[in-house]
């Protein structure tokens, strides 16, 4: 982007910060509905860094992939799954909590040391033609498989999320007929379904 040196530098030590508490809130909140909202800050804030780089493409697929499919698949899924009841904590859960610390932060001294140690390069080219083009010539020659498998797998995520969304229309069973497992799910409330029953008859 053609900014100031200093508009720059204060936009990105605005999307550092937001990006990092969002990410520490991910990890930090017990409430899995917060922690994916933040998860949704962090790719905004992803794909600012992106447009300050002058990567205009890859900060719109961020937004329209990321936050606006693979962020609200996670919300969906989250609320469609109809957990009752909060999770128990373990006695031993400090022992976990502080093994993530030492690797989390023994992560941050690695990166750290990675960024300071390289000897960046800027460069200040001007890409010869329109970028989005030769991208979009890539995606349909040279990484046509990946790209490919990529929809598979969104593909697949999506059928997740409509039979997680359906599970209320299965028939009544006795439980002599469905056998309970412990990988089982309870099944959502019928109330609902009886009422628009009702309605219709």
């Amino acid at each position: 982007m053609n900014l100031a040196e200093g508009v720059q530098v204060v936009s990105f030590g605005v999307l550092a910060v937001m990006m990092i508490g969002s990410a520490l809130g991910v990890v930090l909140f017990s409430n899995v509905v917060h922690s994916a909202f933040l998860l949704a800050g962090v790719f905004a804030s992803i794909s600012g860094m992106y447009l300050l780089l002058n990567a205009d493409f890859v900060a719109a697929a961020q937004l329209l992939i990321y936050v606006g499919a693979v962020n609200v698949l996670i919300l969906f899924a989250i609320m469609l799954v109809n957990k009752r009841q909060d999770f128990s904590p373990f006695p031993t859960a400090w022992v976990r909590k502080a093994l993530t610390a030492v690797v989390s932060l023994g992560l941050f001294a690695l990166l750290s040391t990675m960024v300071l140690a390289t000897p960046w390069s800027r460069s200040t080219a001007i890409p010869v033609g329109d970028p989005i083009v030769v991208i979009g010539q890539h995606f349909f020659s040279d990484f046509l498989l990946p790209f490919e498998v990529a929809s598979v797998l969104l593909l697949m995520a999506m059928v997740g999320a409509i039979i997680l969304a359906r599970r209320e229309y299965l028939p009544e069973a006795a439980p002599s007929e469905l056998p309970q497992t412990v990988l089982t799910l309870p099944e959502r409330p019928r109330e609902l379904i009886s009422a628009g029953s009702d309605n219709e008859s």
